[in-house]
């Protein structure tokens, strides 16, 4: 089921919640502050999530333009995640 998200917002806290309130998403976030890092990197970083969770919330992420993901073509395949500028205003949270 997905969720569906206001179309307005009551308050600049209750928006930041909705994008980055996922189990994982302040982790990867944090994890992604000045650097670039590969999928198999966050998931030792996050080594308690599992892959299926952790593919989920970085596709969340992508979606709502927090990170961005760069897929080399490449066997086997490459993908590295970095945060986008709007991410990026998210450090200070």
């Amino acid at each position: 089921m997905v969720k569906q998200r206001p179309t307005e917002y009551k308050c600049p806290l209750e928006a930041t919640m909705d994008i980055i309130g996922g189990k994982y998403k302040g982790v990867i976030i944090g994890h992604l502050i000045d650097k670039t890092l590969r999928y198999s990197e966050l998931q030792k970083l996050i080594s308690h999530a599992t892959p299926k969770m952790l593919i989920q919330q970085l596709k969340e992420l992508e979606k709502d333009n927090i990170i961005k993901r760069k897929l080399y073509p490449v066997v086997p395949p490459k993908t590295e995640y970095s945060l986008t500028e709007r991410g990026k205003k998210l450090i200070p949270v």
